[in-house]
């Protein structure tokens, strides 16, 4: 079966930044970014998904480049013979699996917001309860979680199956474009608030605020993880798109413009979030309820509020489904290149098996709202343990390893992929940073995550 691929290069750099867009951007960003204090913060951060995810991301890319193989069996055409780098491929599509069986969940979350707005439901002059209230309530109903997940599942799988040209690559091009434009908009719209600057400035003008309050390491610990999270690398949900794109762009290069686009998102969802805050005179560092309970309030506030409330919701939908359709990518090729399955048949059996899978995390906050699972955890938070705390970090720790040492595809051969092509290339002094400085870094994040 001929591979397939991407119809152009912006195909390939909105569909793999689409799958690092998601709610880690436009929500975990600016309420971690809002708790440590903002723009000292932000720099932080830019300095570490420089020197850390971007390297990773390049080693994955690679991966697949060579391999024009899904994660499992790229592992297997590229490691030496008689070693078994490839079982790592098998624990990344688990992950895969494991993300989207509460990724769904929360994505449905989005757009049911989405047409909550429209429907009409938040109105002015609704208090801070009555707005948690409609959270609290919609967290209540399983019926209602269950139907936006199957039909988040549902519309994702249809799109997978029309092909990578034709379904992924066109409606992503048409989601990230409409994602951008409402991300100028909304984002314009907070700066002309009344005292919309103040907020504009606490993200972008450096402060030791954070420092102050929770101490150089925290701050540097939580903008090194953010870093390391948001592009989703360690489980192959980025290796896939490698194999599928040619050789004539390096790879260093691609994973800048892919974490610049993820960037520049998760900037814009802060520069949306904090002007509205400050205008408001709500804290910017509310935490999780920032997203359901903080803005809905500023929105009800607000002249036309139930317009940039839709606006906002719609923006998040895109974001979060972005990463819903690119991550069940990776699931569909699995099964297409280990089984030898043609892609309907793939994406039919994956979409009933993730609608199934997924159902556990919908109930865990109703039905089943007394289970508890991996250290008194709930259901979605085990699920998000499992990915965030291990898949991914030991994950990249293994591409990592695999692309720099002797007993894996070794160094010389992954530093001739990543720099076959035209445009940015990593200098040949990399090799000790990469071999003995950012494993160690790895280990740290992997770390922190267990006593987390």
């Amino acid at each position: 079966m001929e591979r397939e691929s991407f119809q152009s290069r912006i195909g390939f750099l909105l569909v793999s930044a689409g799958c690092a867009i998601g709610i880690g951007n436009v929500w975990r960003f600016p309420y971690i970014c809002g708790e440590y204090g903002g723009g000292l913060f932000v720099l932080i951060y830019l300095l570490f998904l420089l020197i850390m995810g971007v390297p990773v991301l390049a080693m994955e890319l690679s991966v697949g480049r060579a391999s024009k193989k899904s994660a499992y069996l790229g592992f297997k055409k590229l490691e030496p013979e008689g070693s078994k780098w490839h079982i790592h491929g098998l624990t990344s599509i688990v992950g895969n699996y494991i993300l989207m069986m509460f990724y769904t969940v929360v994505s449905g979350w989005m757009l049911d917001y989405f047409f909550k707005f429209i429907r009409g439901e938040f109105v002015p002059g609704m208090t801070t309860e009555q707005i948690g209230g409609v959270f609290g309530n919609m967290l209540a109903d399983p019926v209602e979680l269950v139907f936006w997940m199957l039909l988040e599942v549902a519309l994702c799988f249809v799109i997978l199956s029309a092909g990578i040209q034709s379904g992924l690559e066109k409606v992503t091009k048409i989601m990230m474009g409409a994602l951008l434009v409402l991300i100028i908009v909304l984002g314009c719209h907070s700066l002309v608030l009344p005292g919309g600057m103040e907020g504009l400035s606490f993200l972008l003008l450096p402060s030791l605020d954070g420092i102050n309050q929770h101490g150089w390491w925290t701050v540097i610990s939580a903008a090194m993880n953010q870093a390391f999270f948001t592009l989703s690398v360690g489980m192959g949900s980025m290796e896939i798109f490698g194999s599928y794109i040619d050789k004539h762009h390096s790879l260093p290069g691609e994973s800048v413009r892919i974490a610049a686009l993820d960037t520049v998102v998760a900037i814009m969802a802060g520069l949306i979030i904090f002007p509205a805050c400050f205008a408001y005179g709500l804290r910017p560092d509310a935490g999780p309820s920032l997203l359901f309970v903080t803005l809905p309030n500023v929105f009800m506030d607000m002249t036309g509020g139930l317009i940039w409330g839709a606006l906002f919701f719609l923006f998040m939908t895109f974001a979060s489904f972005s990463t819903v359709l690119a991550v069940c990518e990776n699931i569909i090729s699995f099964c297409m290149d280990t089984f030898n399955w043609g892609r309907k048949k793939a994406a039919l059996i994956n979409g009933v098996m993730v609608g199934l899978l997924s159902i556990p995390c919908a109930l865990g906050f109703n039905i089943w709202e007394n289970l508890t699972i991996i250290g008194n955890r709930g259901v979605l938070d085990t699920e998000d343990f499992l990915v965030s705390n291990l898949i991914l970090p030991i994950g990249s720790l293994i591409f990592l390893l695999f692309c720099v040492s002797k007993y894996g595809w070794g160094f010389k051969n992954f530093f001739e992929e990543v720099n076959t092509g035209d445009g940015m290339k990593f200098p040949t002094w990399v090799k000790g940073y990469f071999q003995w400085i950012l494993p160690i870094m790895l280990f740290v994040i992997i770390v922190q995550g267990l006593i987390q």
